[in-house]
């Protein structure tokens, strides 16, 4: 296997939105491939056709894209080994099934699902649980139990039926993952699970062996939900004589809550109000909107470095990566073993550190649609210079209109608290002789401002603290923003002078 050209592949189920923990799966295969300079393919897992769900396959791949995650081979990326939809490849598989009957590794089932649901329920009335394994494959109706004569009856005459997996008796199975290090399952407890279902189409086990063997796959990376599946699909490939070339196998750990127990889940994004899916996702059927990262203000990048980190260690104290660094660093052995617990806040942390990176200019192009939806007609120059002063505020670009909304809108009503805590009855007459001084500067900069106002204050004898203050609520309409100086210069002389003689009008405790 050294000699191959390494070859991964995410394989999503069109059957919802994608999770964020399906896009690091993603982000860890691409890392993998671009590593060793192989290819990353995307192949959309569709036989469940009770499960599909409409667009979903659409936002899985604009997901990809929003992450920067692209394909070199999928549905719409090209490439030499598709289709790359297994709905497409479904004639296919009936084939690779009835080898696995005529070796012995596979069976006919006849059962019905009533037939099976009244065996659970028998099973649960008594305290346990059905299994079709080994124990009870025999007292069942299938082609291990049936006369040859009966089973060729049986399909001739058009009975549905499904196959499934004949699991050796008492076999340790062995399996080296390059995440967990040596596991082992053995196939006593192991039932048989169905391979091609009665509808003509395959289940995830069958198809996704087939698929990753034609389409050369040299390691599978997947979820930690996967490896229970482990045993079977290595025993697969021992049925069908591909052992010699099948994919070494990862199992990524679990992205747990907040609290630290459980999987993350869509409701605890619900719950705790913050997204778990990389966008916006409408539901088709019940037509609820799902938050996404990249709608909340999450940049791509960030979104990406904060799922890296979780799960994997870098071995060092560095926080922040690129994605190019994250390739050159990333090692499969250096991913963890135990589930990461998921932080909202260092997730805002992660986007507030590439925000700040950001230079003004960049912030501005993101600042102007929120503008723009405020009914904001401002300059570019204007909000290139807002942005600069005051992007050590803001998390999201979405906080430069809570942060800076003053240095386009002058305030019309003011913060009630800070008006009552600063407001003397001389307070007004101290304004409109402040305003008198502004209107006298010559060159509207904040240093020669505020040198102006330092040697008038000095002379007035007047507490500078309090004025400051009470200068802000009158330009701002509370206690925020950046120095009070950068706030006349940005806002000019003329809309200064207006804004404090206005306060200084209607401002009455």
């Amino acid at each position: 296997m050294s000699n191959r050209r390494i070859r991964v592949r995410f394989a999503p189920s069109p059957t919802g939105p994608l999770h964020m923990g399906g896009v690091r799966t993603a982000l860890f295969n691409y890392l993998f491939a671009r590593k060793h300079g192989g290819d990353f393919i995307l192949r959309i897992e569709d036989t469940d056709q009770t499960r599909y769900v409409p667009k979903a396959e659409e936002y899985i791949i604009e997901s990809l894209k929003w992450c920067g995650l692209i394909p070199d081979e999928g549905p719409g990326f090209g490439g030499e080994y598709g289709p790359y939809r297994q709905s497409e490849r479904k004639e296919r598989y009936a084939g690779y099934a009835r080898q696995l009957i005529d070796s012995g590794w596979a069976y006919y089932s006849f059962d019905t699902p009533e037939d099976l649901d009244h065996l659970r329920a028998a099973a649960e009335e008594k305290g346990v649980t059905f299994s079709y394994d080994q124990h009870t494959r025999l007292s069942l109706c299938n082609s291990l139990s049936l006369s040859p004569e009966e089973v060729e009856r049986r399909i001739n005459s058009g009975q549905p039926y499904a196959i499934r997996f004949r699991m050796p008796e008492s076999l340790d199975v062995t399996e080296e993952d390059l995440v967990r290090g040596s596991v082992t399952f053995n196939t006593r407890e192991l039932d048989d699970k169905v391979l091609f279902k009665s509808d003509g189409m395959p289940t995830y086990h069958l198809a996704n062996v087939v698929d990753d063997h034609l389409m050369e796959i040299t390691h599978v990376i997947r979820g930690e939900e996967w490896l229970p599946s482990l045993p079977l699909h290595v025993l697969l490939y021992r049925a069908f004589g591909w052992e010699a070339s099948r994919p070494r196998f990862s199992h990524l750990p679990l992205i747990l809550k907040p609290q630290g127990k459980g999987k993350l889940s869509k409701r605890d994004g619900d719950k705790m109000g913050f997204p778990v899916f990389p966008l916006l996702w409408k539901d088709p059927e019940s037509g609820e909107n799902y938050r996404g990262y990249r709608e909340d203000g999450y940049f791509p990048e960030a979104f990406l470095n904060m799922l890296a980190m979780l799960g994997w260690n870098p071995g060092t104290e560095q926080e922040l990566f690129t994605l190019n660094e994250m390739v050159e660093q990333f090692s499969l052995e250096r991913v963890v073993k135990s589930g990461s617990r998921f932080d909202p806040e260092k997730a805002k942390w992660f986007n507030r550190q590439y925000l700040q990176k950001k230079s003004a200019q960049e912030l501005a192009r993101l600042v102007v649609p929120v503008l723009y939806s405020k009914n904001i007609d401002t300059t570019l120059a204007k909000v290139v210079e807002v942005a600069g002063e005051i992007k050590e505020r803001c998390d999201f670009p979405a906080d430069f209109w809570e942060q800076g909304h003053f240095f386009f809108k002058a305030p019309e009503t003011w913060d009630e608290k800070a008006v009552a805590k600063r407001w003397k009855p001389e307070t007004p007459a101290e304004l409109l002789a402040i305003a008198a001084l502004l209107e006298t500067i010559g060159t509207w900069q904040a240093p020669l401002i505020k040198e102006e106002f330092s040697t008038f204050m000095n002379e007035k004898g007047w507490n500078f603290g309090n004025i400051m203050n009470t200068l802000r609520i009158c330009l701002v309409g509370g206690t925020l923003g950046p120095d009070l100086f950068r706030i006349l210069e940005i806002l000019g002389k003329t809309e200064t002078v207006a804004r404090i003689r206005t306060a200084a009008e209607k401002i009455n405790i």
